[in-house]
């Protein structure tokens, strides 16, 4: 019998990686996942739960209102998209210290063909994507060709793009964008009727993606979730889109009589459009693939045939091209871009945000929408205890707590994940 239809001659195979058809054989298979050591970002969302309880409870009146909300996701979205790119370079056991001024130098030369030379947004924005390729070359051709380690080749960068970015800038200037669409990208909304096309869309597009794949898995004699699996899934998106839709649609201005604010903020579509387009690039091309099995084990990786230096480079270019996203709505959210776009905290929340979600410092492990959940635990810590009126130096206290717990949840996962087989 072929090791495609007996899952007992595949050598990672395990009993509870059978597909349960029920609703207790589904919650016993997820607590075994749990013991092996495969939590995912079950501790983010948890913590997620938790966080928005609490300041919900103490703040009713501020955190949980819809006008909040819709902030909390633009003050998200910069270190959310920066933290997607990371992942590329996370899951291969590098760093990328450089990211933040990637992306400040990244919105700079989009804002000075915009501003100061008076091109067209979409070359400009396209010059400040192409800014971005060009440095995340720079950095891979270093790391996977010439054998540097990341974090010498980046902390470098961090130094010289720091630089260059104060010579876009000018000392103590800014170059303002006074373009409405870019202005939009991180302030802006989308018509109610708009959000609620594409969220059906969105809903559609998972539910029948996802019946079709396991489909496919099933006529082609390999494991696939159950029916009962999938349709749970499927009914958890649908709920959860839907009613972020809903709630994001009702008007949130403070003064509605004088401006109206309603519909989906452009910056959440642009997030879960990028998590859509990234995560299928992870799980459904060989690129994807191959970039698991590099950071999972580079020597058994070149030794199956798979160009490492390559798949090296092409996530160092990946992750500066988002750095470059993540620094346009960066200056998207403040209209200008300055000497400290994408500098200050912003690594360091991004590092954290993917940690926090889930994704392995160690490399190997991994998924996009870790920095989805990651980066709005980050800013809900951020934004709630700014609204309890705490200074700054308890907010970077307490994320800091959060990020040496994930950090520790990471380490203890691997070990039982070793110990049980599962790596």
């Amino acid at each position: 019998m072929s090791t495609a239809t007996d899952p007992t001659t595949t050598e990672n195979w395990h009993p509870e990686d059978e597909a349960p058809n029920t609703i207790g054989g589904i919650f016993s298979a997820y607590v075994a996942r749990l013991r092996g050591g495969d939590v995912g970002s079950l501790p983010a969302v948890l913590g997620l739960v938790v966080l928005f309880a609490v300041f919900s409870i103490l703040r009713p009146d501020t955190f949980p209102t819809a006008y909040n909300i819709g902030n909390l996701l633009g003050q998200s979205a910069g270190i959310v998209v920066l933290a997607m790119g990371l992942i590329f370079v996370l899951l291969l056991g590098e760093i990328d210290l450089g990211a933040g001024f990637t992306g400040g130098v990244s919105a700079g030369a989009m804002g000075i063909v915009l501003s100061r030379h008076g091109w067209p947004v979409f070359p400009s924005i396209i010059v400040g994507l192409l800014v971005g390729a060009v440095i995340g070359l720079f950095i891979g051709v270093l790391v996977s060709r010439l054998g540097i380690p990341s974090f010498v080749v980046t902390l470098a960068t961090f130094l010289g793009l720091q630089g260059v970015l104060l010579k876009q800038t000018g000392a103590g200037g800014t170059i303002p964008l006074q373009n409405d669409f870019i202005i939009k990208l991180n302030n802006g909304n989308v018509a109610v009727w708009l959000g609620w096309v594409l969220a059906v869309v969105i809903v559609v597009a998972y539910v029948v993606g996802t019946f079709l794949s396991m489909s496919r898995r099933r006529s082609a004699g390999l494991t696939a979730e159950s029916t009962l699996q999938w349709a749970l899934k499927a009914g958890t998106v649908t709920v959860v889109v839907l009613a972020v839709t809903f709630y994001l649609s009702r008007e949130r201005g403070p003064h509605p009589a004088l401006k109206s604010i309603k519909g989906l903020p452009i910056s959440l579509l642009i997030m879960v459009g990028l998590l859509l387009i990234l995560s299928f690039a992870l799980a459904r091309t060989t690129w994807g693939r191959h970039v698991y099995a590099v950071g999972g084990n580079a020597e058994a990786a070149r030794r199956a045939g798979i160009n490492v230096p390559m798949i090296k480079l092409s996530c160092f270019v990946v992750a500066s091209v988002l750095a470059a996203v993540a620094g346009i709505l960066l200056a998207s959210r403040t209209n200008s871009v300055s000497p400290t776009t994408g500098g200050g905290t912003t690594l360091l929340y991004a590092v954290g945000a993917a940690v926090i979600g889930g994704t392995s410092l160690f490399g190997g492990k991994g998924r996009i929408i870790d920095a989805l959940i990651g980066g709005i635990v980050v800013k809900v810590i951020d934004n709630g205890m700014g609204l309890l009126d705490q200074d700054q130096g308890t907010v970077w206290m307490v994320t800091g707590v959060v990020l040496l717990l994930a950090a520790s949840v990471d380490a203890i996962s691997r070990r039982r994940a070793s110990s049980s087989g599962r790596v």
